[in-house]
């Protein structure tokens, strides 16, 4: 996500993947118990307390939508590959704002209520704790995006040609049934109709495409695990690019007409902007890339959408290097809390920093300096972006700029070359999975030999204007 342009909103600013040993006891505990086997209307996240569920691990999303754009009515079925990680008599998926007309539990009809945002699903038969299962959810309505505690909009929103589907923190939930936190990630293939001239975007792969009827289809997909909020089905009307870096990585670049010309010089930087990225974080952790550069004035802000960021508009150079860096840090290596998003945001602001600085710009170092020159008083000091306090914080310049500056204190502390090798450890090492600032901190003192403790609780999670005497 780029940094806030306006407030409050934050506006203008399938073959399953290998998961981590590590990461699959994680996986495996979606969310807290809930007694009499009923999984549990969320993952347990203070900032979002309904978000995700418990009692399961979703592996694979396989996503059918036909879209109309002049009524913009979705009628879609969604089905989901899931393990049980105890035993179920019921479940939730978090759906919002959509009219379910069949639920079925490895082909079996089963029972199913609305309460809030949470579709609660009875099986016929009660789910053995590791027991795989299918649910198939079919439903229809108007998507309609949801209000984030920060008073901006995410997930399903409509555009004049389309629609723009951007969906942090909890917008998935706004166009399908989802186990809707970071924490629960999976495969996705999607199956777009939509009518003809119009395009739909959406994550990894595009295997193909085919026009009947006044209606063109769109099938993609995303083997490498993926959390809900990076999903897309952006559709509007597109000039599209494709082509193959020399690194193998397949391309696809959806621009609006009305932004192309803008756009243009800055995507052409793009395979530049991810050779470098490798050099810095390690090999690229997918196998695709590009952007959806979209018009759409209301939205303000880009999303890293997992390999194929979203745009609103046509991008900056440094917004372009912000959401590629996102690629490794928040994509493939995810967030297992919201109050850790530091490490998604602080991580892409500060590849912003070592760009330029490499790049004939401002040093990293100068950069640091006008920011820490701010007041006591200014805004970049109100609260710790280690821990922000609320889903109405995380997006805001702490988060982002703060954030970059402990990253910059490590690396004066550590060196050039340990804090390198962190950064490409930390990517290598929690790749397709999640990480925690906890393992990020003992993984800088693993690699320097070096005490840090204090440091990170000064820049992350200490009040106010930090003293670097």
């Amino acid at each position: 996500m780029t940094p806030p342009r306006r407030q409050p909103a934050r506006r203008r600013t399938t073959a399953l993947a290998t998961v981590p040993v590590a990461v699959a006891a994680l996986l495996g505990a979606a969310g807290p118990a809930a007694p009499g086997g009923t999984g549990g209307s969320g993952a347990g996240d203070p900032y979002f307390p309904l978000s995700g569920n418990g009692g399961y691990h979703v592996r694979h999303y396989g996503l059918t939508l036909r879209y109309d754009t002049g009524s913009r009515r979705l009628d879609a079925t969604a089905e989901l590959t899931a393990r049980a990680t105890e035993r179920l008599t019921r479940f939730d998926l978090d759906l919002k704002g959509l009219t379910v007309t069949a639920v079925t539990v490895d082909h079996r009809a089963a029972a199913f209520r609305r309460d809030g945002q949470e579709l609660v699903v009875t099986p016929r038969r009660a789910l053995r704790a590791g027991q795989r299962f299918r649910v198939g959810v079919a439903y229809h309505g108007t998507p309609k995006p949801v209000t984030d505690p920060d008073g901006s909009a995410d997930g399903w929103i409509p555009t004049d040609d389309g629609a723009f589907v951007a969906g942090e923190p909890q917008g998935a939930m706004t166009w399908f049934p989802v186990n809707g936190h970071p924490k629960d990630k999976a495969s996705y293939d999607f199956t777009i109709t939509v009518p003809q001239g119009r395009t739909a975007v959406a994550n990894g792969v595009l295997l193909g495409r085919r026009t009947a009827h006044g209606r063109t289809t769109f099938r993609w997909r995303e083997t490498r695990p993926m959390a809900a909020y990076l999903a897309t089905a952006t559709i509007g009307r597109f000039r599209v690019e494709r082509y193959t870096t020399r690194d193998g990585i397949q391309v696809y670049n959806a621009v609006d007409a009305r932004e192309a010309r803008a756009a243009a010089p800055v995507l052409k930087r793009l395979p530049a902007v991810l050779e470098w990225e490798s050099r810095l974080f390690g090999p690229y952790p997918f196998r695709a890339a590009g952007a959806i550069v979209d018009h759409a004035p209301d939205v303000g802000y880009a999303l890293e959408t997992q390999t194929r960021p979203l745009y609103d508009s046509a991008p900056t150079l440094g917004t372009l290097v912000h959401e590629s860096a996102h690629q490794w840090f928040g994509d493939s290596v995810s967030l297992t809390a919201w109050k850790d998003i530091w490490l998604n945001e602080g991580f892409a602001t500060y590849a912003e920093w070592l760009y330029a600085e490499q790049h004939g710009g401002d040093s990293a170092q100068r950069t640091f300096d006008a920011l820490y020159a701010r007041p006591a008083s200014d805004g970049l000091w109100a609260y710790p972006p280690g821990d922000p306090g609320s889903g109405a914080r995380i997006f805001g310049t702490p988060v982002y700029a703060r954030g970059a500056m402990a990253l910059h204190e490590l690396r004066r502390a550590v060196g050039d070359r340990d804090f390198f090798r962190i950064l490409r450890a930390w990517a290598g090492g929690h790749r397709g999975g999640h990480g925690t600032t906890a393992q990020f901190v003992r993984l800088a003192e693993e690699k320097s030999g070096k005490r840090l403790d204090g440091l990170f609780h000064t820049w992350l999670y200490t009040p106010g204007k930090p003293n670097t005497a």
